[in-house]
């Protein structure tokens, strides 16, 4: 490992915790925000010349009058943050911290910005407002002249916050503080100097003068120069003589090559901001998921992420594994923290070909792997780019950033799965798989089986894949088949949590939708409605299950039991319709397939087709109803609007649609899965049975299901032809449903209450019916899916 130099030297230098000389620079950041604030001020400015003031900022005026009176004093106390009291004593504070640059920019920001607000309202000359539409007597109203334009205090403290907000560190301190600025603001409003309008104004011309500070004078964290990571190195005592680039992300870590006049070769990663992989995407993505996946550790700072990484290396290496020896972990005062540790030459995994990674190679690697499980310390980010291959050919794991110490069991099999993608990327799925069982038994490697889905890795590890749909499957199975494990089941991805929001999200959908008529209206259509036809069309909804399971038998080559499957499709009615974008429908059914003895990349393959055989039988229908209602003289009353700019709109979305699908991205998404199934969908109609299943299943399913609507409809003693109605079915549940929300939720009933609407139903007998039709039909086999449901599971058929 050479001479102990560097570390006796990094070792004193971390213990005397000397800063580095403060990296100061400008940004192009701050010249957009520049243009940004001075856009918002000019249109704010214009929307003040009008002499008639808003409702919306009326009504919010009115809001903050109406908080208690008793809190008066607050308010007034907050106002004082921006005025000259503010400004003296922030500059005070920042003197007393010996921050004479800070004081004294905020000092001039403050003053910049009072100067600014009183030239800016003499040009704009203020807002004057009659009383009477603010509000009745007791209203906090300006003086004669008007209320001010832009808001002066909440511009100074903005202006303040702007400019001292790269001094602060820590970001909640950035946030308390422009939490203070939008209390600023409020204050404002409550105590009758401004409007709205004037305060949010003030806001943006503060934080276009703090950008322009920024742009005059520089700010810390704008930039980690050569210069400024060679002053950082000398200053802990590593004597730098030579100082190289290597690579700069827009978003990621800037690197460095050192040579120390000792003759060491160093690294060293300046970490800009904090690398999260759970963004809300994937924590969104986690809801849905059918186990729990953990999150990497929470961290706070770019500089306690580089501690973290330094604290999970070291345990990494004296376990034994190759990564490369930490040697520092200092920081670039108000700068970016900076990890340094010493050169390893080679080329990582991701710059190699399949051709280049040899058995011992990748024995070599799952040993590294192995020994993090054994060692309880998770990687957690094991992409081909995390591991560097030497001149010798040893691996050697890099970015220990989301590394964790002491690692539970779920954590060291997310591991091992994503070391299973990354080298299927590599050599394909067989190599990576054998090459996994020759170095670890099958008890390590099934836990691994549950994580193999998209659901369960980041995208940063599936976008390695040039086709995760197919490629993890084929995995997975390969795995199972390796190892003689079965493939875990499925289980419900409906937690208690989504449950409540599912719940919280239809009750405010069934709440707001009668709002387009009379809510008593409607209830009193429910009670006299005939409640045999009420039991029809919750017949019909059970029917619509059992033709549903036709269309399934007819998707698959494999014979399929006819009563599995339709219990199948009952359990669906609970998964599938409770999860965004029928989720739980693809779970439940691919489950029951493996159970079969169908492989995984057929079972999706299967339901895959079911799906675009019942959307395609769903788009015919759909324009078939648009037609056949058209031509029945039923929508005399209805105008489609025509002319140059419908056209024209046409053209572009055509343009729009032709661009993206002749893309690269639109190939492989959408051009390539489609041509795909269509060779499926020939290949079924060459098969007469399976075509009668397939497509006459999918077209029962949505014939009855539209005389569902078409029952609930004659309950109401409504006359209307059946087959306009299922033709306005037909059109709400394909449109409805292109929208991510469980069951369509919303956009459905939308479409088929406009729909029965413009063939001459009364707005509120169309409401009442589609909820009612909606409740019976769709959501009330709900509760025999969940009991179901459990049954399948407790039988080992899901």
């Amino acid at each position: 490992m050479g001479d102990g130099s560097v570390t006796d030297r990094a070792t004193t230098a971390t213990i005397e915790r000397q800063q580095p000389p403060m990296a100061v620079g400008r940004h192009p950041r701050d010249l957009v925000v520049l243009f940004i604030a001075t856009g918002v001020v000019v249109l704010c400015s214009l929307a003040a010349h009008v002499p008639v003031v808003n409702p919306v900022e009326v009504a919010i005026f009115q809001q903050f009058q109406q908080i208690p009176s008793a809190s008066t004093m607050v308010w007034r106390v907050l106002s004082w943050a921006g005025s000259w009291a503010g400004i003296a004593a922030v500059a005070a504070v920042a003197l007393y911290l010996k921050r004479i640059r800070l004081g004294l920019q905020c000092a001039g920001a403050g003053v910049l910005a009072w100067g600014l607000t009183w030239v800016t309202n003499d040009l704009v000359g203020g807002r004057p407002v009659r009383a009477e539409p603010l509000g009745a007597a007791g209203v906090r109203l300006a003086g004669p002249e008007g209320f001010a334009f832009p808001a002066p205090h909440a511009a100074v403290a903005a202006a303040m916050v702007a400019v001292a907000a790269p001094y602060l560190l820590k970001a909640r301190y950035r946030g308390a503080a422009w939490a203070v600025v939008v209390l600023v603001a409020a204050a404002d409003v409550y105590l009758g100097n401004s409007l709205p309008l004037s305060a949010f104004a003030g806001v943006f011309l503060g934080w276009g003068i703090g950008a322009l500070f920024h742009l005059a004078w520089g700010a810390p964290g704008r930039r980690t120069s050569e210069a400024a990571v060679r002053r950082a190195l000398e200053r802990a005592g590593l004597s730098p003589v030579k100082t190289v680039p290597i690579r700069a992300h827009l978003l990621g870590p800037l690197e460095f090559g050192v040579t120390t006049a000792a003759g060491d070769r160093l690294r060293v990663k300046v970490v800009r901001r904090l690398h999260r992989r759970a963004g809300p995407l994937y924590r969104l993505r986690r809801l849905l998921a059918s186990l729990e996946v953990e999150d990497e550790p929470r961290l706070s700072t770019p500089y306690q992420e580089t501690e973290h990484e330094a604290l999970v290396s070291l345990f990494a290496q004296r376990a034994g594994l190759r990564t490369p020896p930490i040697v520092l972990n200092c920081e670039v005062r108000h700068g970016a923290p900076l990890l340094i540790r010493r050169q390893i030459d080679g080329r990582k995994l991701a710059e190699l070909s399949g051709e280049d990674i040899d058995e011992r190679l990748l024995d070599a690697i799952w040993i590294q792997v192995g020994a993090l499980g054994e060692a309880r310390i998770a990687h957690h980010d094991l992409r081909t780019k995390s591991v560097l291959v030497d001149a010798e050919g040893n691996p050697w794991l890099l970015n220990f950033t989301f590394g964790v110490i002491g690692a539970s069991a779920a954590r060291i099999a997310q591991d091992l799965a994503e070391a299973l993608v990354a080298l299927a990327s590599r050599v394909g799925v067989r190599r990576a798989v054998r090459s996994a069982c020759r170095n670890l038994s099958p008890d390590q490697l099934e836990p691994a089986l549950v994580y193999l889905q998209p659901l369960a890795l980041p995208r940063a590890i599936r976008k390695q894949l040039s086709d995760e749909r197919y490629v993890l499957p084929d995995l997975r199975e390969t795995l199972a088949e390796q190892i003689d494990r079965p493939i875990p089941t499925f289980r419900s991805p409906l937690r208690p949590a989504t449950l409540v929001g599912l719940l919280l999200l239809a009750g405010a959908v069934y709440t707001v939708l009668p709002q387009l008529s009379s809510m008593r209206a409607v209830i009193d259509s429910l009670w006299r409605a005939d409640w045999a036809w009420l039991a029809v069309a919750t017949v019909t909804g059970l029917v619509a299950i059992v033709l549903s399971s036709v269309s399934i038998i007819g998707s698959s080559a494999t014979p399929l039991p006819f009563w599995r499957t339709t219990a199948v499709q009952l359990a669906a009615a609970f998964t599938g319709r409770t999860t965004p974008g029928g989720v739980g429908f693809f779970g439940i059914n691919i489950a029951f397939m493996e159970r079969l003895g169908i492989r995984r990349s057929s079972a999706v393959g299967v339901t895959v087709l079911n799906m675009a055989a019942t959307s395609v039988i769903g788009g015919v229908w759909c324009l078939i109803g648009v037609l056949g209602i058209g031509t029945s003289g039923l929508l005399e009353h209805v105008r489609i609007p025509h002319g140059w700019p419908v056209l024209l709109a046409a053209a572009c979305v055509l343009l729009a649609a032709t661009a993206v699908l002749c893309s690269p991205m639109g190939r492989r998404k959408f051009v390539g899965p489609g041509l795909r199934v269509t060779r499926e969908l020939v290949g079924a109609l060459r098969q007469p049975v399976r075509a009668v299943q397939l497509f006459g299943g999918a077209t029962g399913y949505l014939v009855i299901s539209g005389l569902g609507l078409a029952a609930t409809l004659a309950a109401f003693d409504v006359q209307v032809p059946v087959l306009a109605v299922i033709g306005v079915f037909m059109i709400g549940q394909t449109l409805g449903h292109i929208a991510p929300i469980p069951g369509g939720l919303g956009p459905t009933e939308a479409l088929m209450i406009a729909g029965l609407t413009a063939l001459g139903t009364a707005p509120t007998v169309a409401v009442a019916t589609v909820l009612t039709m909606r409740l019976l039909t769709y959501w009330l086999p709900v509760l025999p899916g969940i009991a179901t449901f459990r049954y399948l599971q407790h039988h080992g058929i899901v």
